[in-house]
């Protein structure tokens, strides 16, 4: 018979995998920026357990406004909408090149999907007729519109990642304050009767899967158009 899949215990909605909803202050997005104002301020500077950065707390005249805080700012700090000065939200066209801007939009008005975790940021590599590229931590180039939002700076928290955690169960309920399921156990690794990929590992099992196969059996490739490494055109 076989047993059920993590992603389907976790569809169950079982307390061990539900999301730990007060440990988050809010959603830190930019489509709940308040319409027609210019600049704000910086109230407070909020530990946020389910993130791995702190959260800034930005007043706009009477309306208040979760911002995921830079190295090196402060209570008080004036946050602008219009001029690109450090933990300030503007356009990307508005950004000089060679600036560092983190919680980037990947399109215009999503609210900031890129770079977001503690010391990462982007670095604006030049900018043409509506568009701008930018290069991301992973060293990849993209290129996104004009239109879209970023911080300038670089997330804070920078030095995170440097204190390691020394023992497993600090490890672990680090994992459980962000709802990160660990530790993950590979399928290559299990049984046969607890994961389709466990088992006799020699000479494999193929990761091409038919879309019409149940539940327990869609893990891999699902019904791929191509498989194998692509190779680079001369």
């Amino acid at each position: 018979m076989g047993k059920n899949l993590r992603q389907q215990r976790r569809g169950r909605g079982s307390p061990r995998y539900r999301a730990p909803g007060h440990r988050y202050l809010g959603k830190v997005s930019y489509t709940y920026l308040p319409a027609g104002e210019k600049s704000g301020t910086v109230v407070d500077i909020v530990d946020a357990p389910g993130r791995f950065s702190p959260v800034a707390v930005v007043g706009f005249s009477g309306s208040r406004f979760l911002h995921l805080a830079c190295d090196g700012m402060f209570v008080g700090q004036r946050i602008s909408l219009e001029e690109p000065t450090e933990g300030s939200i503007v356009e990307l066209g508005r950004i000089p090149e060679g600036s560092r801007v983190y919680d980037i939009e990947l399109h215009p008005g999503d609210g900031g999907k890129l770079c977001r975790t503690s010391g990462t940021f982007g670095t604006v590599l030049s900018k043409d007729s509506g568009r701008c590229v930018v290069l991301l931590p992973s060293n990849e180039k993209k290129t996104l519109s004009s239109r879209c939002k970023a911080a300038l700076g670089s997330v804070a928290a920078s030095g995170r990642i440097e204190k390691p955690f020394m023992k497993a169960g600090t490890k672990f309920y680090a994992m459980t304050a962000s709802n990160r399921y660990w530790p993950k156990t590979r399928g290559v690794a299990k049984n046969a009767v607890d994961h389709p990929f466990g088992g006799q590992t020699k000479p494999g099992k193929h990761k091409t899967v038919s879309r019409d196969m149940p539940p327990g059996k869609k893990v891999g490739s699902v019904s791929p158009k191509r498989v194998g490494k692509r190779r680079r055109k001369k």
